[in-house]
């Protein structure tokens, strides 16, 4: 059924309020040019396990960044498409799902629970006029009533702040693709943070038009080895760098070069590379216990940026890395990831 109201909320951090046994949500509070608004983050999970999976990417970098730039201050609908701006974190490559650590929101001392993660990059902001804050996620209101947490009038806000896809049972209808919520921090010094976060019992592996599960949840240590010789899951196959600006005119010769972790050989036969575009082009040959191997890209590769993702012969993703234009600028250097 997947969110009805999706899009990404830009404007200045206000006031922030933890989350708490009374209510499960870190709220703050953002104004843009002319509303007030509430973002409300699920810092506990309402289906088991409760502790929801986090990533903090404090120096965060992405093709897309200069796209959020651009974008005007206060609420802005996206698309379910990859050109829009929106979220996805299966699909946009923007960090690894075995870098999430499960945490919960509240626990003694310093630094060890996920209201302590959501202070560390949102306090920061408050006050400031050149930082802004970005946050992924579906909208409500405006509504004619005080917002409950913070008093504004019309209560406006933004909800659904974690991974919107992959769910099961009841939650089933939240899923969609390109839709995925998170919140990023551009600060005054130029630099970026971003923080994403799932629950446990979200599945990691997708239907590309539903948004609903397949295989294994987040929490279960992603999908199992598909069946035959290969035995590759996830990450076992690595896209470790790139050469996505050849020296020389177009068409480019834009290299792969993938390494095995494992210890046994990969077949790549009916594996594929995806590019930011979702074009998708077939992988041949094998690659050795521990091995390396440098291919020909399949498909085009931007020198503006972009992302590239390593599929099996299920069609399921075993990798994803993304670059910049700033690290494709230079001609014929490698991207190392």
């Amino acid at each position: 059924m997947a969110l009805k109201s999706y899009g990404v909320l830009k404007g200045s951090v206000v006031a922030t309020r933890r989350g708490s046994k009374a209510n499960a949500h870190y709220q703050v509070h953002v104004v843009d040019d002319h509303d007030d608004w509430r973002i409300a983050v699920n810092v506990e999970s309402a289906q088991a396990p409760s502790e929801v999976a986090y990533l903090v990417i404090s120096q965060f970098t992405h093709p897309m960044l200069p796209q959020l730039s651009a974008l005007p201050r206060g609420f802005t609908t996206l698309g379910r498409s990859p050109s829009s701006g929106a979220l996805d974190y299966i699909r946009l490559n923007l960090f690894e799902q075995t870098d999430m650590v499960p945490l919960p929101y509240e626990a003694s001392g310093p630094n060890n629970d996920l209201n302590d993660v959501v202070d560390g990059l949102l306090v920061p902001l408050r006050g400031s006029e050149t930082a802004a804050v970005y946050a992924f996620g579906e909208r409500w209101g405006p509504e004619d009533v005080k917002d409950k947490v913070f008093g504004f009038r019309p209560g406006n806000g933004v909800h659904d702040i974690h991974m919107n896809q992959g769910n099961d049972g009841r939650f089933q209808r939240d899923n969609g693709v390109w839709q995925d919520g998170g919140l990023l921090v551009a600060r005054s010094d130029g630099s970026w943070g971003a923080l994403f976060l799932a629950f446990q019992s979200q599945s990691w592996h997708t239907d590309d038009t539903t948004g609903d599960r397949i295989g294994a949840p987040v929490g279960g240590g992603g999908h199992p080895a598909p069946d035959g010789d290969q035995g590759a899951g996830d990450g076992v196959v690595r896209i470790i760098a790139a050469l996505v600006n050849p020296t020389g005119p177009a068409p480019e010769a834009e290299r792969l070069t993938l390494l095995n972790t494992s210890a046994a050989a990969v077949d790549l036969t009916g594996w594929q590379i995806a590019n930011a575009a979702k074009e998708r082009g077939p992988l041949n040959g094998a690659l050795a216990a521990g091995g390396t191997l440098t291919v020909a890209s399949p498909v085009a590769l931007s020198n503006q940026g972009g992302i590239i993702t390593l599929l099996d012969d299920a069609g399921l993703k075993i990798h994803g890395v993304a670059y910049t234009r700033a690290q494709a600028s230079r001609e014929g250097w490698t991207i190392a990831f």
